[in-house]
């Protein structure tokens, strides 16, 4: 079957077909808005790719100008919509990850009472979606992200070189497979829910360039409705590396389209994002003076 026939069939019921006409990321590119809120600092992996930081300059995943108490979410939602009103989407990805600590459970709690209408979406490394797939569930989650960068421990061990898990620092392999494993056994648990989700994969050419077909592969039987590959921004481990080029990017993207719905239209989006991806920007005038303030609280836990 297509790729795009399996997302048909995926999406036939009512939930998954409000997802794709409200969800800039799964059908409704151009017309609608999200908001990112950045309630989660702490990240349990070390991936050599990530730099997470506090900024207001650079337009990449696992930035924030500023971490906002889960609490606090309700007053931004609303200024957020009345300078929006195109906004469907309210989502949390980092800047560390979703699924460490509980503000990501906090504010969507607090956004699924006062708004309803509200779709409420999260990103995550996936270490901990198996053991937390119950608590997503109960709390309505609409639409997933998960980054999976590799289905073999060899080669994920390259990209991520450590991660913290049950209290203990794991490196290499023995992580990698920890993570693998958790990523997987997590997203077919979210698909038999119902939950709509998207794969994101950092693409480093002369690591897992060759690796990105067995993984379109696996996360699509897993249950994953899209698949998307990011080019990689050379830094931390990774700065001498250098960037994929367009012909990587597409040789990539075409051999996971026969696995999966390929995700074209990626933006970088920081972490505290306003406004529709890639046309609008209203962070500045949601944030006002939190945009200005550095909060250097992230840690690896």
């Amino acid at each position: 079957m297509e790729a795009t026939a399996v997302r048909e069939a995926k999406g036939a019921g009512t939930r998954a077909g409000r997802v794709q006409n409200l969800h800039p990321c799964f059908g409704a590119a151009g017309r609608r808005a999200r908001m990112h809120l950045p309630v989660c600092p702490a990240c349990n992996l070390e991936c050599g790719f990530c730099v997470r930081s506090t900024n207001g300059g650079e337009d990449r995943p696992g930035v924030s100008s500023f971490v906002l108490p889960a609490n606090e979410v309700l007053p931004y939602v609303r200024a957020a919509r009345g300078l929006c009103p195109e906004l469907s989407v309210v989502g949390v990805a980092g800047p560390g990850d979703a699924l460490v600590g509980d503000g990501m459970f906090r504010a969507f709690r607090a956004i699924g009472g006062a708004y309803p209408d509200l779709l409420r979406c999260l990103s995550t490394n996936g270490l901990l979606l198996d053991r937390r797939a119950d608590e997503l569930i109960a709390l309505g989650i609409d639409t997933l992200t998960v980054t999976v960068n590799a289905i073999d421990p060899g080669i994920l061990a390259q990209i991520v070189p450590a991660l913290r898990y049950d209290g203990r620092r794991i490196e290499g392999e023995e992580g990698a497979r920890i993570l693998i494993r958790n990523q997987l056994a997590g997203i077919r648990r979210m698909h038999a829910a119902g939950v709509t989700i998207k794969v994101n994969t950092v693409l480093i050419p002369d690591i897992n360039g060759a690796h990105i077909e067995d993984t379109a592969r696996a996360v699509s039987e897993a249950g994953a409705d899209m698949y998307n590959i990011i080019p990689l921004i050379p830094q931390h481990l990774f700065s001498g590396h250098p960037e994929p080029t367009c012909a990587e990017i597409e040789d990539a993207r075409q051999k996971a389209s026969r696995y999966a719905d390929v995700f074209r239209h990626c933006r970088h989006c920081r972490a505290d994002a306003v406004g529709i991806p890639g046309l609008s920007n209203r962070s500045a005038e949601v944030w006002g003076d939190l945009a200005g303030r550095a909060d250097e609280v992230f840690s690896h836990g």
